[in-house]
């Protein structure tokens, strides 16, 4: 006697799955797809800069040296009354000595945005998420200049008004001069915490890329010093007038050198050459393995 055959019940998927989901055969996923765009990126890499103990640090550090010591360097020329010898300078050049020892700071956590996720494998779990690898070195770009940039405004801001109410027997400076010692500033250091971040990107090594960063930055005024021989002058001027140290003076008319850059030239060369940099760091990042 044969039992009768009862068909097997068929599984179906629940109402709840039925939302805006992806679907595959039969199956709807609850989990909304969302199309993901350079902000998301952008959030992302925001989160990450802002939770690291290095940011906190680096930019702790580096508004500490900017605002320290220009109102030391200021307060000491008012207090020793050697005003009358600088009646004719810009009291907003006093600024120049904390930025050019703070913006190693900024170098610093410009390679540590990049190179440090190569180090401990975090960069993985970056490409992962986003496997557009240029989007996520542009978010990189952008959330580290917007951070360096506020960060070096504000303090050169804050050290430019109190120089000014400190030297009160040199000349004001003009509105031209103003925008040079705090917009200017902040955009070149900005700008080459930004070249340090893609140098970080392209090799992918601490210490290594912080090392070669504070070369650029100090061997050529190094070398130049020693450079005596009539035959080297040519070289000797070049250096001077394109160091870091001397394009930093500029915006504070208190070049290095009679020559080389002048006015906001030095914001356009620092442009040109980082975006040389992050044009070669775009097609390394695509073509080289995580």
């Amino acid at each position: 006697m044969s039992t009768p055959q009862h068909p097997m019940p068929q599984a179906t998927a629940p109402e709840w799955q039925t939302g805006g989901g992806s679907s595959y055969a039969g199956y709807t996923s609850p989990i909304p797809v969302v199309r993901t765009h350079l902000g998301h990126a952008i959030a992302s890499e925001w989160t990450k800069i802002r939770s690291v103990r290095a940011t906190l640090w680096t930019l702790g550090v580096f508004v500490l040296l900017v605002v320290g010591i220009g109102l030391a360097v200021a307060a000491l020329m008012a207090s020793s009354g050697a005003e009358d010898g600088v009646s004719a300078q810009n009291p907003l050049s006093f600024g120049f000595f904390g930025v050019l020892v703070g913006v190693m700071c900024v170098i610093t956590l410009g390679v540590l945005t990049t190179a440090s996720e190569y180090g401990t494998g975090m960069i993985r779990t970056t490409m992962t998420a986003c496997p557009s690898r240029v989007r996520v070195l542009a978010a990189k770009s952008i959330v580290f200049f917007g951070v360096a940039f506020t960060v070096t405004f504000v303090s050169v801001l804050v050290v430019a008004l109190a120089d000014v109410g400190l030297l009160t027997e040199t000349r004001q400076p003009s509105a031209s001069e103003w925008l040079k010692a705090t917009l200017g500033v902040s955009l070149y250091v900005a700008l080459l915490g930004l070249f340090s971040l893609l140098l970080g990107s392209v090799i992918r090594h601490s210490a290594g890329a912080i090392t070669l960063m504070i070369a650029l930055v100090l061997a050529p005024l190094v070398l130049a010093l020693f450079m005596f021989s009539s035959a080297l002058r040519g070289v000797r001027e070049g250096l001077f007038e394109y160091s870091i140290p001397n394009q930093l003076g500029v915006f504070y008319t208190a070049s290095l050198s009679d020559s080389g850059p002048t006015g906001w030239e030095p914001l356009w060369i620092a442009v040109g050459v980082t975006a040389v940099a992050f044009a070669g760091a775009a097609v390394l990042v695509q073509r080289r393995d995580v």
